[in-house]
């Protein structure tokens, strides 16, 4: 099996020589080449041709979304984003990014060798078998409706990592405040939930806040499990449902963990809820949302052609726990039709 070819764009040589030393230890990468700057990138991608690259944000002479955005039509490669805490790596993702990783904060050289090799290195790998094709710009759609009486008390159960940011939007941008109240984890690093949940909030027609122990689930709003070190479940306390988020190691490799959250929606709810699983590296979420399908909720995922990553929906989909696989764009549709049928 041939190596990924990996480019590494990155302005600091510090950090770049270090990127270099330890994806160059795994056997299934090949360093191909370097930039400092995205017009030396330009030319090592025509020179070079890689499977995949590594994008700082913060780059020289011109910032990697720009660069991003200039690059994807013309010469569309997986691309895995280092970036800083900011808001600024989802307009990466939209450019056309496959993921992202923290930039760390320490100096310590043994805790950065761990993260290029832990988390950096996973990252490369996932985006090498990335559907780049599938990433593409959503802008707010019309929505849907869901029949007088017939959302009342549902739950509808998002789970979704690799690819997942853009394919949550695309889902809920069709979500109108009559929506039954909305639960998501998304694999994402601690400090970008919250910010990830302000953007979606102020693009979308529902609310959108990062999850707290207590917050009450209502139609029209939805709740994004908080990135670090806690899982996010559904529970009914005196007949309302509300969220609880409590430190626990990691389900699958993740914290949060899409299990976790459709094996409580599938306790506390059962079949008075939708579960979709979404595009994603991995497993997380299979077992869960066949636990939510034996007590009786409605299961989607996602389809291997609109997929990012098709594994998440792929393993489920094996397990028998998806009733509905449905393209991207119309699983807001399949979901209001469930919703009313319920």
């Amino acid at each position: 099996m041939q190596p990924i070819r990996v480019l590494i764009v990155e302005d600091s040589l510090v950090f770049r020589e270090l990127l270099i030393q330890n994806l160059s230890r795994d056997p299934a990468i090949q360093v191909v080449a370097t930039a400092k700057d995205p017009f030396e990138a330009r030319d090592a991608i025509l020179r070079h041709k890689p499977d995949v690259m590594t994008l700082d944000v913060e780059l020289p002479r011109m910032s990697g979304i720009e660069f991003l955005r200039k690059l994807m039509p013309q010469y569309p490669i997986p691309v895995v984003v280092i970036s800083a805490l900011s808001d600024k790596v989802f307009d990466a993702l939209n450019a056309g990014a496959v993921d992202f990783v923290a930039k760390p904060t320490v100096s310590n050289r043994a805790q950065l060798e761990d993260f290029i090799r832990n988390e950096l290195l996973v990252k490369i790998k996932i985006a090498s078998t990335a559907k780049i094709s599938n990433i593409k710009k959503t802008v707010l759609g019309q929505g849907h409706e869901v029949l007088p009486g017939k959302g009342k008390d549902k739950i509808v159960a998002i789970g979704a990592s690799t690819g997942g940011t853009e394919a949550i939007f695309s889902v809920i941008k069709d979500f109108g405040t009559d929506i039954p109240g909305v639960v998501v984890t998304q694999h994402m690093p601690q400090g970008f939930t919250g910010m990830y949940a302000k953007r979606l909030n102020d693009q979308c027609r529902i609310q959108v806040k990062e999850a707290q122990t207590g917050d009450r689930v209502m139609p029209g709003h939805m709740l994004l499990a908080p990135g670090g070190d806690a899982h996010m479940r559904l529970i009914k306390v005196n007949g309302v449902y509300q969220v609880e988020c409590k430190k626990g190691p990691r389900v699958n490799g993740h914290c949060p963990s899409v299990d976790v959250l459709f094996e409580s929606v599938a306790k506390s709810a059962g079949a008075d809820a939708v579960g979709i699983i979404l595009t994603g590296m991995g497993g997380d979420g299979a077992k869960g949302l066949l636990a939510m399908r034996r007590a009786g909720a409605r299961t989607i995922g996602q389809d291997e052609s609109t997929c990012v990553v098709y594994g998440m929906p792929k393993v489920a989909y094996d397990l028998g726990a998806v009733q509905y696989q449905e393209k991207l764009p119309d699983i807001a549709g399949r979901t209001y039709a469930l919703l009313n049928k319920m």
